[in-house]
């Protein structure tokens, strides 16, 4: 028992730095909101901090991975922790609205390198056989932020106002490193053969995750499907406040509850997974995670009542741990450290493209037609994907892909398989 407390030492500290740095996420999230509805007074600006993450993806995707690949992920996910913090502390005092969005930029810069470095460090620090618990782990603790985050928020900004939240929320971040840096590195970074950033090397590391994908088609088929389905979720969250508020007929306050009961589906769904996750294969993790979550946005996109939508968003928000803990476990048992920071960056930078294309397809479609047609269009063709990945993941021939611990196949990186 001391021994496997032991064991979990490290991945705990590890999951305590980043379930408070996803607490001060959600209350950055209230507080910016807040912050810049009261400098302007208009939604316009609101809806624009929807597309500063995906736009800056696009344009920092690019070389994100190549910065990260050959650097200590601790030391660049700890950087980025101080950077948010500073920068977080900075935008009550901003003397205008341009600063503002100058700050949030380069908020959302730090985050593109955070996820590359956090996917990697992880998959560093945790073994193989912990992988699959460790991610149940960390759903729980992201589902209980998605809960945690908006009342500590809403209750600072009560008690005390949006500015003095920002710089309690400062605190988050600086915790968070704190702790990072109880870690072990997990690399031998050699500093005299880091390559220089330049457009050569960036081309240099776009072939080779070219040559990754071109070589494991079953593991880039696998995760890039999962990227597009979870597009259709995110087109559709995007219209979430209009078509509960203006389509189905919610109040504020009703949407309010909407959310907190989502967020408890959500933490229900964590805990349950995070006891029995060795209990249940990686294959059946992902399947039933995204068929429940699909089913789920099937109910909402139909909906003509509040019970009718807290129905169909309990139920995704049960289920959608189930899925994002089996397809990151999976991605770190495919994918070499060698070149997972890479990978992931690409990854991400054709989800920024994905996401941006859908948000302007979606509110033209909407102008066209009526919001509620393109909601049930989008949850209909997502139960369709979702079909169809769901056979290809459970494909009797690619059953190696999802073994674990001591029967994992190697890591892959560029060999042909």
């Amino acid at each position: 028992m001391i021994a496997n407390i032991k064991k979990w030492k490290n991945p705990l500290l590890l999951l305590c730095s980043i379930g408070i740095s996803s607490i001060g996420d959600f209350i950055y999230l209230v507080a910016i909101n807040i912050i810049v509805f009261q400098l302007t007074g208009s939604a316009a600006a609101v809806a624009g901090l929807w597309v500063i993450g995906p736009l800056t993806n696009i344009a920092t995707k690019f070389w994100t991975g190549s910065f990260i690949e050959y650097r200590s992920k601790r030391k660049v996910m700890i950087g980025t922790y101080i950077i948010r913090a500073v920068f977080i502390f900075l935008i009550p005092i901003a003397p205008n609205m341009a600063v503002i969005y100058g700050i949030l930029v380069i908020l959302s810069v730090a985050k593109a390198f955070f996820n590359p470095s956090s996917m990697t460090y992880v998959t560093l620090l945790v073994p193989k056989e912990k992988r699959k618990r460790f991610n149940s782990i960390r759903s729980f603790a992201s589902s209980g932020a998605f809960i945690v985050g908006p009342a500590i928020g809403g209750s600072l900004i009560l008690v005390t106002s949006v500015e003095m939240t920002l710089w309690v929320n400062a605190l988050f971040f600086i915790i968070s490193a704190v702790l990072l840096s109880f870690l072990p590195a997990k690399e031998t970074i050699d500093k005299e053969s880091i390559p220089t950033l330049t457009i050569a090397q960036v081309v240099r590391d776009f072939t080779d995750v070219q040559n990754f994908m071109v070589n494991n088609k079953y593991v880039s088929f696998i995760y890039l499907g999962f990227i597009m389905i979870m597009v259709f979720s995110f087109a559709m969250d995007a219209q979430e406040v209009v078509f509960t508020q203006q389509v189905v007929g919610l109040s504020e306050f009703e949407y309010s509850l909407l959310i907190s009961i989502t967020g408890i589906g959500s933490v229900a769904g964590a805990l349950l997974l995070s006891v029995f996750s060795n209990k249940i294969s990686l294959r059946y993790m992902i399947t039933i995670g995204l068929i429940m979550t699909t089913i789920g946005y099937i109910i909402y996109a139909f909906s003509w009542s509040f019970t009718s939508i807290v129905i169909g968003f309990v139920i995704l928000g049960f289920f959608n741990v189930f899925l994002n803990a089996g397809m990151m476990t999976f991605y770190q048992n495919n994918v070499s450290v060698e070149i997972m920071g890479r990978v992931t960056s690409i990854y991400e930078l054709i989800q920024s493209v994905i996401q941006v294309m859908f948000i302007l397809a979606i509110g033209f479609a909407a102008d066209l037609v009526s919001l509620r047609l393109t909601i049930v269009a989008l949850a209909m063709v997502m139960l369709l994907s979702s079909v169809v990945y769901s056979i290809s993941v459970l494909h009797p021939n690619k059953k190696s892909f999802y073994r674990e611990g001591d029967q994992s196949k190697p890591d892959l990186s560029l060999k042909v398989k």
